[in-house]
């Protein structure tokens, strides 16, 4: 009998060092040693305009698409990658846009996404991003993403409007002053359908040899706003256009500064007119031959409480930007988290006198005490910076 027990005791202890670390390897060790991409977490935002979907790897992953019915299903597998016991398997969103997203492992190699809607087809984009914080992230748009948008079938329920923003327009300092009233969100410039991408997407596509002016707004003896604890607007534009250009460089763009330091950008320094600063900024990007233009500010407003981040276009102006505006404003919104003011035609002069698609994006308000705690600090000015770099990688992928 003793020795029965004695055997008995050997055979537990041989499974507790042996077998365990073995079913260890054929988990998590073991995929990781393969070289397959970890699914570490999936992120949801939704406003009035569409439901963003996030997923986030470890690594650049790509995808491969497929739609089905009864019900109504937008499939998404990542080839090559696992799916973290961490991840939240199930998601109930119930927005206009989309009712759940279920993700898990389809096969060995595979993981799926299932995402629950009742959109037409030129109602979704499904395309990847690579680099910055997450080296790899699946983004999933759902929602108004096209002219055509509001021909199709969204049969989901309406969810509760979003409180309304205050009426008068932060003030900005002349002659970049917001005019009030601003015109609504419906006021949209026309523009071409967007183009339904059924094939493999995989990476940041058409960055290489693409011509960025970056301006950083304000500079010199022009502050900008400052916020309550006085963090100054030029300083952290300044900081979020220097990490954006070494983004963009990466991926194979040719990019302008108007600064690179603090300084005016008009050859007559403080002593030159507004007008005359302005168009300093504008002559680069014109003169070099920029594909895209985009200016860089922080917003202000005398109540505190005001938040958020808007994208701006010239109304007159090519339709081009106000796509180039939405998508930077909602890379933005998907990196810092900050509420959605929309985006907005405007008169800005800087906008309005570049001769390329072009924008001004308000990253987030300076006079909102949060918003400058999370803008002068180098993880704000990190994601700030990435979040306009997913926008342009989307807006020429």
């Amino acid at each position: 009998m003793r020795r029965m027990l004695i055997r008995l005791c050997f055979i537990a202890l041989y499974m507790m060092v042996f077998a365990l670390p073995a079913a260890a390897a054929d988990s998590d060790f073991g995929q990781r040693v393969n070289g397959l991409a970890e699914v570490k977490a999936v992120r949801v935002s939704t406003d009035s305009d569409r439901t963003r979907i996030v997923v986030d790897a470890d690594k650049a992953v790509s995808v491969k698409k497929m739609v089905l019915s009864n019900p109504d299903r937008v499939v998404v597998d990542i080839p090559k990658a696992w799916l973290s016991p961490k991840v939240k398997k199930d998601n109930s969103i119930g927005s206009r846009f989309v009712g759940k997203v279920r993700l898990a492992q389809f096969d060995k190699q595979t993981v799926r996404i299932v995402v629950e809607t009742k959109v037409g087809k030129n109602n979704y984009k499904v395309f990847t991003l690579k680099g910055g914080t997450v080296p790899g992230r699946v983004v999933m748009d759902f929602g108004n993403l096209s002219p055509d948008s509001s021909q199709a079938k969204i049969d989901l329920p309406e969810t509760t409007k979003p409180k309304p923003q205050p009426a008068e327009q932060p003030a900005k300092p002349a002659p970049e002053v917001k005019p009030a009233p601003q015109p609504k969100e419906e006021e949209k410039a026309p523009e071409e359908p967007a183009e339904d991408k059924d094939d493999e997407l995989a990476g940041i596509t058409g960055l290489k040899g693409r011509k960025i002016t970056i301006d950083p707004g304000h500079g010199g003896s022009d502050s900008g706003a400052i916020g309550p604890t006085g963090v100054m607007e030029k300083s952290v534009t300044l900081r979020v256009a220097q990490e954006l250009k070494r983004l963009l460089v990466a991926e194979g763009a040719t990019v302008y500064m108007t600064r690179d330091r603090d300084t005016e950008v008009s050859p007559k320094g403080s002593k030159a007119t507004d007008i005359e600063e302005l168009q300093a900024r504008c002559d680069i990007p014109n003169k070099n031959g920029s594909d895209i233009f985009v200016s860089i500010h922080m917003d202000s407003f005398s109540n505190g409480a005001a938040k958020g981040t808007t994208g701006y276009y010239y109304s007159l102006g090519s339709k081009r930007s106000r796509e180039l505006a939405d998508k930077i404003r909602s890379g933005v919104i998907d990196q810092i988290g900050t509420q959605s003011r929309g985006t907005q035609s405007c008169n800005f002069y800087v906008v309005k006198h570049t001769d390329m698609p072009a924008t001004l994006v308000e990253v987030a308000f300076i006079s909102n005490k949060s918003e400058e705690q999370l803008m002068n600090s180098e993880e704000g000015i990190k994601k700030a910076a990435q979040g306009i770099a997913d926008g342009i990688a989307d807006f020429f992928g």
